[in-house]
């Protein structure tokens, strides 16, 4: 079992704290990504994990054993690091087997694992090559291999696709996703890009400057996210916020009033106890604006940009001195229009107080 429990950990340099009392549990076999702004403290997360950097309070146990003062050697981890850390001299055969010949492994049994991983990865044509004869994606894989042939109980990744272009970035986010489905090991991977986070994970930790704002299934963060920082941080493009006043409370929900131009106000069903005269955030996500006359308001927007992607098209607009993005299928806008008019339902919407927090 490689169950992960973090309980109220924390990390200092110095007299600066960067990790605030993290707690978290993973679940054996979970595929778990922490992703947040630079900064915000989950590589250091990840790496107390896996004992590279020591624990300033709180405790971290792996499969049921406290591992604060286990080597990292001995944790049965295996971690895969953005540079891919490949020994540049050796071929891609020894670059699997040295750690296991430094640890005095049967030679037999190096060459199963040594195998099983080039199987699994479809590397076994590169294996008498040398890093330098490699491409960025087949470099990633052989590091992922060294990892592999551990035989870890747990995976731990961080950031390791962020060298890589656009395209092979997608192709190895499928050979991971698929690696975790046919190892069904734990895997613990960091990310600031938050569409990785979104196709890959089981569960997402969302963290900021060494909290965690959130942890849940993609889909339960994007569809109900606890406050403002999760909203705009989860989803691409991002939500779109919009500055409103509270006008009134009734059965219906809070009436709120944008702070736009047209003077619109929308009942958005929700029961939260706010003053009338509050000051608060309105969030709509870039897909779910209407046709022009459906919902329960509309929106005059000043096209600023239309990008069309195909399949979608993404206006980007000004409201009242803010920029929004609004989703349209295929390519709808014309992109010679100066002025867009959408419409917006009360039930696709979120209201945020002033710090942040989501009403509801």
């Amino acid at each position: 079992m490689a169950e992960i429990v973090l309980e109220n950990v924390v990390k200092r340099f110095g007299a600066y704290e960067v990790v605030h009392g993290a707690s978290l549990e993973i679940v054996d076999g979970e595929f778990v990504v922490f992703v947040g702004p630079s900064g915000c403290g989950k590589s250091t997360l990840l790496r107390m994990i896996a004992g590279l950097e020591e624990i300033s309070a709180g405790t971290i146990s792996i499969g049921g054993k406290v591992v604060n003062d286990t080597e990292s050697s001995d944790r049965g981890i295996a971690m895969v690091f953005q540079s891919y850390a490949l020994y540049p001299h050796m071929t891609v055969r020894r670059n699997l087997s040295f750690g296991l010949e430094m640890n005095g492994n049967p030679k037999e049994d190096t060459a199963r694992r040594v195998a099983r991983a080039a199987d699994i990865l479809q590397i076994n044509e590169l294996l008498e090559r040398r890093p330098g004869q490699l491409s960025g994606g087949q470099r990633q894989r052989v590091a992922i291999g060294r990892a592999i042939v551990r035989e870890p109980q747990v995976f731990l990744f961080d950031e390791p696709l962020s060298n890589l272009d656009a395209e092979l970035r997608v192709q190895m986010r499928v050979e991971i996703s698929k690696l975790h489905k046919q190892l069904g090991t734990t895997m613990i991977y960091v990310t600031h890009d938050q569409t990785e986070a979104m196709t890959l994970a089981d569960k997402i930790v969302v963290l900021r400057a060494g909290r965690i704002e959130q942890v849940g299934a993609p889909l339960d963060l994007y569809d109900d996210p606890a406050n403002q920082f999760v909203a705009g941080f989860v989803g691409s493009p991002k939500m779109n916020f919009l500055r409103a006043e509270v006008v009134d409370l009734s059965p219906n929900g809070i009436t709120v009033a944008l702070v736009s131009e047209d003077k619109i106000n929308l009942t958005v069903p929700i029961s939260s106890d706010v003053a009338p005269g509050s000051p608060v955030i309105l969030g709509i996500r870039p897909e779910h604006f209407v046709k022009a006359g459906e919902g329960d308001a509309g929106l005059r927007v000043a096209v600023e940009v239309a990008e069309h992607l195909g399949n979608t098209s993404y206006v980007h607009a000004s409201l009242s001195g803010e920029t929004i993005v609004i989703e349209q299928p295929g390519s709808r806008h014309n992109g010679d229009s100066e002025h867009l008019t959408v419409g917006v339902s009360a039930r696709r919407v979120f209201l945020f107080d002033e710090t942040g927090n989501r009403l509801r």
